[in-house]
């Protein structure tokens, strides 16, 4: 597997805001939804995901820079342990023989190496007591964690710009309540410490990543809900207080007299929110609609001559 920090194409010396910067644009662009007919990109979508969650956790990312666990998040074995030689033992020279000859480096450089392990195990090795047949050291690993688990959860286009409170079983039977954010409904995955499998060590962790359904007449500009909102022709000429709906609940919108199709009226503070704690608007296209075959209007149109001079697409040159 590539190194994480080329998997998300950012220097090692990446702050937090640049990881999650490449992790957020890799993420739109790669996102399942978007390649449907792309299991290339579903992949790559799920690595970059997984080296994210390994570079976001400052413990984990210090351990992967220290050269102590791999891509996977998994312990790597330290610089001459397991040699894998006939008594399954150290590599001859690194405290002892195999065979239980002397140590080559000498039992200083043995202590040297068992210092080493200590670093590497954060207080997990131990020293071996020196004898006739082992002049070195010996280490204990930590006992690995258990597996992290990563769940997709899709959502309701209203409870997203909401940032409504959502519950998801866990593959345990357990069932949680998450508090949305508005990183996680733009795509950044939730970290739910402890969630995970179980292991020796202790249980992995689970990620929840967030995915928004398309709704049947909202559609989402940037922080911004868009609405194209239908009224009849008198409330367009006359002007009317209606029932609007946004994703919040109906409420009462004021059509200004003389509105026509295309006028996009703004409803403050209705729609996703930011990082910062504010809020998009949501934005409302009037649409009027005329009914077909109606008599009443048609012979109002053919009386109507006040307007028959004046010509609407004069701006456009015709």
């Amino acid at each position: 597997m590539a190194d994480l920090y080329s998997i998300l194409g950012v220097p090692r010396s990446a702050d937090e805001g640049a990881i999650k910067k490449a992790y957020r644009k890799l993420a739109k662009e790669l996102h399942p939804d978007r390649n449907t007919d792309n299991p290339t990109a579903t992949a790559r979508f799920s690595e970059v995901t997984q080296a994210y969650d390994l570079l976001s956790d400052k413990n984990k990312r210090a351990q992967y820079d220290r050269g102590e666990i791999d891509e996977q998040g998994n312990p790597k074995a330290p610089f001459g342990y397991g040699g894998g030689g006939p008594t399954g033992g150290f590599r001859r020279g690194f405290g002892g023989a195999a065979g239980g000859g002397a140590s080559e480096f000498g039992d200083a450089a043995a202590a040297d190496f068992g210092d080493i392990f200590e670093g590497i195990f954060g207080g997990g090795a131990r020293r071996a007591q020196a004898g006739p047949g082992f002049s070195g050291f010996g280490a204990r690993a930590r006992p690995q964690k258990g597996s992290d688990v990563a769940y997709r959860l899709q959502i309701d286009f209203d409870d997203a710009a909401a940032l409504k409170p959502q519950r998801i079983t866990l593959s345990t039977g357990k069932t949680i309540d998450l508090k949305l954010t508005a990183d996680a409904v733009a795509g950044t995955p939730m970290r739910l410490a402890g969630q995970g499998e179980d292991g020796p060590g202790g249980p992995g962790d689970a990620t929840v990543t967030i995915e928004v359904k398309p709704h049947r007449f909202y559609t989402r500009d940037g922080d911004d809900v868009r609405v194209d909102l239908p009224i009849r022709l008198d409330e367009a000429v006359k002007g009317a207080k209606i029932k609007l709906p946004t994703v919040e609940g109906a409420v009462m919108m004021t059509i200004p007299a003389g509105s026509t199709s295309g006028k996009v009226l703004r409803l403050k503070g209705r729609g996703f929110h930011r990082r910062d704690g504010t809020r998009g608007d949501q934005l409302v296209t009037l649409m009027v609609d005329l009914p077909a075959d109606d008599a009443a209007l048609k012979a109002f149109v053919e009386s109507w001559e006040s307007d028959a001079a004046r010509n609407p697409r004069a701006a456009l040159g015709v």
